[in-house]
């Protein structure tokens, strides 16, 4: 395996892949919980005028870049996507500020795009599926 060109301390390290796991692991249990509970999932997706198909594809997508964050593999693109991803599910869905939780959701969702738009500019850092095959490439 050739050496990893990360130039980061280990502290850095660790820290970027810490932070890409706690990102990511509410999207690959909120996909797996989906996967799970489909029929409930897709009767509330239903009431809200969301057809199956949206489910199917919002699973698909939680799923592969939640796990692809985890792994640190095209993790800006992810991190990008996942941004948006939580912006949107933040203005579409959790709107209602006169309800504490809503507006709760609502923050939430924006720090986590928040959190998303820090990865894609600092990267996966050196403990990475990225960084193995940028090695890789440079050897």
């Amino acid at each position: 395996m050739a050496e990893a060109v990360s130039t980061r301390p280990a502290f850095q390290n660790l820290v970027l892949l810490t932070g890409r796991l706690l990102l990511a692991w509410i999207f690959v249990h909120e996909g797996v919980f989906l996967v799970v509970n489909f029929e409930a999932a897709s009767a509330t997706m239903a009431k809200a005028g969301i057809p199956a198909f949206a489910l199917i594809l919002t699973i698909v997508f939680q799923l592969s870049t939640g796990i692809a964050i985890a792994v640190g593999w095209q993790t800006r693109l992810g991190a990008a996507a996942l941004g948006l991803f939580c912006l949107t599910t933040a203005v579409l869905f959790h709107t209602n500020f006169a309800s504490r939780n809503e507006l709760l959701h609502f923050e939430k969702d924006l720090a986590i795009s928040g959190g998303m738009w820090v990865l894609m500019l600092c990267g996966a850092g050196g403990w990475s599926v990225d960084n193995i095959r940028r090695a890789e490439r440079s050897a």
